[in-house]
C-alpha cells in the first residue's frame, strides 16, 4: 500500500540555500512500470513549481533494491510549498499499492557528502568540520587539477575543458575522495 511521505523532520531551522531531497521506494515486484508512471508524473509535476531547480530518477541496481528519486529546490521555501502543494497531494491520492516510501533525507550545502550517524534521527556534523573537511579534499584535486590535467588538457577549448574538469572534480569527491575522509575523520565528525 501507498502512503504519503512521513512528515517532515526537522530538529533545526532549514538553511537558507538550495535544497534536495533524496526519498528512496521499495517497488514491489510487477509493479515497476506503474511506478515509474508515476514517479515520471509525480517529477514533472515538481519541476513545474516555481523554485524547483531539477530531478532524477534512479533504477535499482539489483532487482528487488529501492528506486531513488532526487528533487532540488532553489531554497527551504520552494521546497516547502511543492511539498505543502495540492498537486503533490493529488499525484499521492493516484499513486497505486505497488510501492511505498522507505527513507528521505533533505539535503543542503556541503550535507550531501556527509552521511547521518543515524538515519532515524538529522544528525549531521558541525558546519565547520564540514567545511574543512572538504577542503582536505579539494586541497588536492585543485593541485592535481592544476598541474597535470590543466596541461594535458590546454588544446581543449575553454568550455569543454573546464567541464571535464568539474566532472573529474565532482566525481572524485563524491565517489572517493570523501567517503575516504568521512571514514577516516569519523570519531572527530561524530563526537560521542
Amino acid at each position: 500500500m501507498t502512503t504519503a511521505p512521513a512528515p517532515e523532520q526537522t530538529s533545526e531551522p532549514q538553511p537558507s540555500g538550495e535544497v534536495g531531497i533524496l526519498i528512496a521506494r521499495q517497488v514491489d515486484p510487477g509493479h515497476e512500470e506503474e511506478f515509474e508512471r508515476w514517479a515520471h508524473g509525480i517529477l514533472d509535476a515538481a519541476a513545474a513549481f516555481p523554485g524547483h531547480l531539477g530531478y532524477g530518477l534512479f533504477r535499482p541496481a539489483r532487482p528487488g533494491d529501492p528506486w531513488f528519486l532526487v528533487h532540488r529546490f532553489r531554497d527551504a521555501d520552494a521546497c516547502a510549498a511543492w511539498q505543502g502543494s495540492p498537486e503533490r497531494a493529488a499525484w499521492f491520492e493516484r499513486a497505486g499499492t505497488g510501492h511505498r516510501e522507505i527513507h528521505r533525507r533533505h539535503l543542503s550545502g556541503l550535507e550531501g557528502w556527509f552521511p547521518q550517524r543515524d538515519p532515524s534521527t538529522s544528525a549531521m556534523p558541525a558546519r565547520w568540520k564540514m567545511s574543512l573537511t572538504a577542503a582536505g579534499g579539494i586541497l588536492p584535486l585543485s593541485l592535481f587539477t592544476g598541474v597535470v590535467l590543466q596541461p594535458v588538457l590546454s588544446a581543449v577549448p575553454l568550455l569543454p575543458r573546464t567541464a571535464l574538469v568539474a566532472l573529474f572534480f565532482s566525481g572524485l569527491m563524491t565517489y572517493a575522495l570523501m567517503p575516504a575522509l568521512t571514514r577516516l575523520l569519523h570519531r572527530w565528525l561524530y563526537p560521542g
